[in-house]
């Protein structure tokens, strides 16, 4: 094993481990010109950097590097473009030894050349569905995957936890088809993919679906339009909501917040953390 791989496995065994008995914080980097909260912000590789070091100060566990927005009716952009978005900033992300990096990708080309530079996550908001690639990539450089419940398509009528957990049920057979161990698998309830405006909800009250497959839990709620559709708030106001919705999520079982504001997010876990020591 060369010494770029024995570095990510540290790093990818450190964080999965961490992930098993406190909760963790996935501070969000999109070096995308269209992201729906803070596309333009971060294309230039400097100040991604610099928010990058920012996120870490603020309490990030893990910085998770988008090249693509995933926002409905975002422009597609082709594997070259998105691997070159992203491979301008992974190299000096994974400078530092002990940081952390996820890629937030669906096609296997970019999470390969990713994992290439040193990210130890794969995060397919497809979970391993859209590209067939993608299952043989995770297994190959040795990733941590993050699958997220996304049908592509929403239908009002299912019931959602048992779809929720047919749907994880064949993520681990395919995974394990592939040669990707189990407990290198963190499973994300998708919010925001595929599903209603209600089924947003239903999904977080739902975490126990996930819990029964006793890996780590991911939630992504950071100001998306459900929070904002239901308070009545632009996306620069959703902070309170994606709180509320985090601390939740983190009651019923979640070890990982993928947040916009990390330190905020920090505040209040360790204000959680302190009442329920207390009890």
């Amino acid at each position: 094993m060369n010494g770029n791989r024995r570095k990510r496995a540290a790093l990818r065994d450190e964080i999965l481990a961490r992930a098993k008995d406190q909760v963790l914080l996935m501070g969000i980097l999109n070096v995308t010109p269209d992201s729906f909260s803070d596309g333009g912000m971060f294309v230039d590789p400097r100040a991604a950097l610099e928010q990058a070091e920012a996120l870490d100060d603020a309490g990030a566990d893990i910085i998770d590097v988008g090249g693509e927005s995933t926002r409905p009716g975002a422009a597609p952009v082709s594997a070259e473009d998105e691997t070159a978005r992203v491979l301008a900033v992974i190299p000096g992300l994974c400078a530092s030894y002990s940081r952390i990096v996820s890629i937030d990708t669906y096609k296997a080309e970019v999470a390969h050349a990713a994992a290439e530079a040193g990210a130890v996550i794969i995060n397919d908001v497809w979970g391993m569905t859209r590209d067939a690639g993608m299952a043989k990539v995770v297994a190959e450089t040795d990733s941590a995957v993050v699958v997220t419940y996304n049908r592509g398509e929403i239908q009002p009528d299912i019931n959602i936890a048992d779809d929720m957990r047919d749907f994880f049920a064949n993520a681990f057979a395919m995974a394990a088809a592939a040669g990707i161990p189990r407990e290198h698998v963190i499973l994300d309830p998708g919010v925001g993919f595929g599903k209603t405006w209600q089924q947003n909800f239903d999904v977080l009250a739902r975490l126990d679906v996930l819990m029964d497959f006793d890996v780590p839990v991911l939630v992504g709620v950071s100001r998306k339009s459900f929070i904002g559709r239901l308070l009545e708030r632009e996306v620069q106001d959703r902070l309170i909501g994606t709180l509320a919705a985090g601390l939740a999520s983190v009651q019923r079982g979640a070890t990982i917040l993928r947040v916009h504001d990390v330190r905020e997010h920090a505040d209040a876990l360790k204000m959680l953390k302190a009442i329920d020591e207390a009890g």
